[in-house]
């Protein structure tokens, strides 16, 4: 085994899990008693394709939350070393070096907030999905 493949594993871990998708959890009422969860189910996945068609994309977030984690640890990485750099008498090698390792952990960061974090789709995609099933008769008490 190389070095690199325990490193690849994790990566492919954590982009597979934070792919995972939140769904709507219905109020039992009177409607999704009289359908059932099987048919609550199909409704459900009809209205995410309904929201996708029209252009809500249930995904979009995590790949830019992601992307901010990296460029603000990149930022606060680049200040940090700034200064650190600056006290030592090297302020743009510091910067450079802080920014890299800033970036690094900003990414690392961000992959683990989307894989192990909260998984809630963009606020469109799921008052979207709640609208079409409130027509459909059922009521969304929150996503899960």
């Amino acid at each position: 085994m190389t070095r690199w493949e325990p490193v690849v594993f994790v990566m492919l871990f954590l982009l597979t899990s934070a792919c995972s998708s939140a769904k709507p959890i219905l109020y039992p009422n009177s409607h999704w008693q009289s359908v059932g969860k099987e048919v609550a189910e199909q409704d459900i996945e009809s209205c995410k394709q309904l929201a996708e068609s029209a252009g809500a994309e249930e995904g979009s977030g995590k790949a830019g939350r992601v992307a901010g984690s990296t460029a603000a640890g990149a930022g606060i990485g680049a200040a940090a070393g700034a200064v650190g750099g600056a006290i030592s008498g090297a302020a743009g090698r510091g910067s450079a070096i802080g920014a890299a390792s800033g970036a690094v952990w900003g990414l690392f960061a961000g992959l683990f907030h989307a894989a192990f974090g909260p998984s809630h789709p963009p606020e469109a995609y799921t008052n979207f999905v709640n609208r079409c099933l409130h027509e459909k008769g059922y009521e969304v008490t929150g996503w899960q």
